[in-house]
């Protein structure tokens, strides 16, 4: 639900309509002041009003500029069309608040009305007010897609019907009564509100649970916009312009194009920034494990349900061949319950109780040392914990965490969880007594513990001798992490460092390509941050 332009345009009107009223029948005030533009003062209060009761948003302030310019027009004397309106509210927005632009409302405020004014401006004739109603629910549905599918990687199937329902009811029963009732001592009125409002999200909800209420993809590349938008304008021609529907043809490549999977042998392995917390997605030929998913924000927020996600989805991931949750951390396992609720997953290994599963459908398996499977040609191997060790009281949580070692062809990547030493020092161990058995030397590290004091023992770093070590951290986060004394311990291992605090995500290509350092080992590391480098990031 969101405060529309319509509410407020609807309001203002209503006041302009009384306001001119009342003021034509006092001579001696429209001898001062015409009747319009007293009327037009009282309007652009009243939209004044309700904007800001409304939260000022980026679509309010592009409902009430377009009101203004269009007030001061009508004051002037002077005609202006839509486009005008529309480009004169856009340059007032941005010049009061120029960080608008990074909304994602600026765009698709601006945009439909932009789509609306050019599928119904300048035609000849009046259509009956049932196909204009119809025809608006078309342009500004279709009109949209380009935008929500670059935004947010899906649009409703169901909008066209919800909207068509809910405007009218919101727009002319609803909100009426909503605020009659709240200026005027009627309780009748909030009542009847309140019953009207409550049978539209009872009716909004049957709809979210259609089966097909969304339509979900990839995220398509950048360029796709030009040609989906071209194909917008061409479908929403006026009627007797022949072949319209080509205009379809201008989707296409914005739904068809898939990002690109690893060779069989290589891998995809990307270290999400989901703050203090970690999340790690590792994509081969044909299969994705995820492991970890970020910390829980609030009882309304998580970074699963914020960051993983959707990552997953951009990605073009509809389903987890695997889901590992290293330990019961919440900043390791917050985002877990919104992952195995919105997300196919064919199997869950942790060091967690049975009963944090929280999705019977899944099934859940104990992690322990020697649990091996292979993918598209890369090796996946447990580490950690050894078996029967979740019996034994005197092992934290955090040493109990699922130690991953990954390797292709091209390279290997130790997920490590948030062991400490003792942990670490069983590992090192693990691998002088059974030297064949367990390797620890990597080409990548995640960092123990986010860096803290309490891991990255001197003994370990040696034993995994990492060209590239990443630690997750939130920024500026109350713990310090990572600790300067561990960070020099890593630099004093020649191993090169990237932080997600610093870095964001940072994806690791294991393929022919650019090395980590001078070994030959070809994995290729970008960081999001330089990728798409914003000016605040020289201060943030």
């Amino acid at each position: 639900m969101s405060i529309s332009g319509l509410h407020i345009t609807m309001l203002s009107g209503l006041v302009f309509a009384l306001v001119s009223f009342i003021w034509r029948r006092v001579p001696a005030w429209a001898m001062r002041l015409p009747a319009r533009k007293a009327a037009v003062v009282a309007g652009m209060l009243a939209a004044l009003v309700y904007a800001l009761v409304a939260g000022f948003s980026v679509p309010t302030q592009r409902t009430f500029y377009m009101l203004m310019i269009l007030g001061v027009a009508l004051w002037s004397g002077r005609q202006l069309v839509i486009a005008q309106v529309l480009a004169l509210a856009l340059v007032v927005v941005v010049l009061i608040d120029p960080f608008a632009v990074i909304y994602p409302g600026f765009w698709l405020s601006f945009g439909a009305v932009a789509m609306l004014s050019y599928a119904l401006g300048a035609r000849i004739g009046q259509l009956h007010w049932s196909r204009t109603w119809l025809h608006t629910q078309w342009a500004v549905t279709i009109g949209m897609v380009p935008l929500l599918l670059i935004m947010f990687n899906q649009i409703s199937i169901v909008s066209p019907l919800a909207n068509a329902i809910a405007i009218p009811l919101i727009s002319f029963i609803v909100t009426p009564l909503a605020l009659l009732g709240s200026f005027l001592p009627l309780d009748v009125a909030l009542i009847l509100s309140y019953h009207a409002l409550d049978f539209c999200m009872q009716l909004l909800e049957w709809f979210n649970r259609l089966p097909a209420a969304v339509w979900q993809q990839q995220a398509p590349p950048l360029w796709t916009l030009l040609p989906a938008v071209i194909g917008v304008l061409w479908l929403l021609l006026p009627r007797g312009v022949p072949v319209r529907w080509l205009g379809l043809f201008g989707f296409l490549p914005m739904l068809l194009i898939t990002p690109p999977r690893p060779d069989a042998g290589d891998m995809k392995v990307t270290v999400l920034d989901v703050g203090q917390g970690l999340s790690v997605v590792v994509q081969t030929a044909a299969h994705t494990l995820l492991y970890d998913a970020g910390g829980k924000f609030s009882e309304q927020a998580d970074a699963g349900g914020r960051i993983v996600l959707p990552y997953l989805r951009a990605a073009g991931v509809s389903k987890l061949d695997g889901f590992i949750v290293s330990h019961n951390d919440t900043d390791h396992s917050g985002g877990m319950p919104v992952i195995l609720a919105q997300m196919p997953v064919a199997w869950l290994l942790s060091s967690l109780p049975d009963s944090a599963a929280l999705n019977p459908d899944v099934q859940h398996i104990r992690c322990f040392a020697g649990q091996r499977w292979v993918w598209d040609n890369v090796d996946f191997q447990v580490l950690h914990p050894q078996p029967g060790s979740d019996a034994d009281m005197s092992v934290t949580d955090n040493n109990r965490s699922c130690v991953v070692k990954i390797t292709s062809v091209s390279g290997s990547v130790l997920l490590t969880g948030d062991i400490e030493k003792q942990a670490e020092s069983a590992l090192v161990g693990q691998r002088e007594l059974a030297s064949g058995r367990v390797f620890l030397k990597s080409d990548v590290m995640i960092a123990p513990h986010h860096g803290s004091k309490t891991s990255s023992s001197i003994e370990f770093i040696e034993a995994v001798q990492p060209g590239l070590t990443i630690f997750t951290t939130g920024y500026l986060n109350r713990f310090r992490h990572p600790r300067p004394e561990v960070v020099k311990r890593y630099l004093g291992a020649q191993s090169h460092i990237l932080r997600s605090d610093y870095d964001g995500a940072v994806t690791l290509d294991f393929i022919a390509g650019d090395s980590v350092r001078d070994s030959g080992v070809t994995v290729k590391a970008s960081s999001w941050r330089k990728q798409n480098r914003r000016y605040w990031h020289d201060v943030y």
